[in-house]
């Protein structure tokens, strides 16, 4: 398996672009494209259900106005959840057989303007799952050149074993933050660091500007002392706290807003040092490492 340096060390997530968020028109989609390229971030992150089924669309009509070159970046994309917005399903699910796999990737690539995916993964894990079932989609859609890679997101360690005995696993996207440090310690990074599968982590910032707690009290009071010392501000150190970890973790910003979007590029450049680390890490937890 490759490692990770296909992709650009940011990403940007496309979740809230359209209905579910920020509903971008498509010259202000085009806009934020331009801005991401000009800033060396060149990967963007999808899923079919985003904007219930009408995200992948709206970007692909965006990108296409864009007169930007395909090679110049790289588009990712998740199926496998069906729900009842959108289309016509009796309730939420999970779906991984083989023609649904290679009917909701053919899919994404019509909405999204394009011939191939740099990667797919699978959205959630299902307890349905047959490993051989899924590696004939996955090696269907990779011998027609319609994805370059195949991934998982929200999986454990487990559960991507259980996928190898079928088909390689390339990467693992799951929740990760300062406020949020599970994968650290239920060995999702560990697999990732021990098979060479990329890491990318979703909701990057966790609760910190979501949530008033004891736990986001302590770490912005840490915070405070090193925003001068490096010249971040909150959402920067962020960032900078997990691309410090060795699993090299690419985190998926969701913002649209162009300054915050050059913030998160210059996060990338800075590394923490390792008291620090250990500071943000210790006010996150309340304790001391033990």
């Amino acid at each position: 398996m490759e490692a990770s340096n296909t992709y650009s060390r940011i990403i940007s997530g496309c979740m809230t672009w359209g209905s579910w968020g920020k509903k971008l028109s498509t010259s202000q989609m085009t806009g934020v494209i331009n801005h991401c390229l000009d800033l060396g971030l060149t990967t963007f992150d999808h899923a079919d259900i985003y904007g219930d089924y009408g995200t992948e669309a709206d970007f692909g009509k965006a990108f296409a106005q864009s007169g930007i070159s395909r090679s110049d970046v790289q588009l990712i994309s998740k199926c496998g959840i069906q729900m009842t917005r959108g289309r016509q399903n009796q309730l939420n699910h999970y779906q991984y057989d083989k023609d649904y796999i290679v009917w909701s990737a053919e899919e994404s690539l019509k909405k999204l303007r394009t011939e191939y995916l740099d990667l797919l993964l699978l959205h959630r894990p299902s307890p349905l799952m047959e490993p051989e079932e899924i590696a004939e989609a996955a090696f269907q859609l990779l011998k027609k050149g319609k994805i370059k890679k195949f991934g998982v997101s929200n999986f454990t360690p487990s559960q991507i074993a259980m996928l190898e005995k079928a088909l390689p696993i390339s990467c693992n996207q799951v929740e990760f933050s300062l406020t949020h440090e599970g994968p650290m310690y239920d060995g999702t990074f560990d697999d990732c660091i021990t098979n060479n599968r990329m890491a990318m982590a979703w909701s990057p910032l966790g609760s910190f500007f979501r949530e008033t707690t004891e736990q986001t009290k302590r770490i912005k009071k840490v915070m405070d002392l090193l925003m001068g010392k490096y010249g971040l501000d909150e959402s920067q150190l962020l960032l900078a706290w997990i691309i410090k970890h060795p699993a090299n973790v690419h985190p998926v910003i969701g913002t649209t807003d162009k300054e915050r979007i050059m913030l998160a590029v210059k996060a990338a450049e800075v590394d923490l040092e390792l008291q620090d680390w250990f500071a943000l890490l210790e006010a996150s937890q309340g304790h001391q490492v033990p």
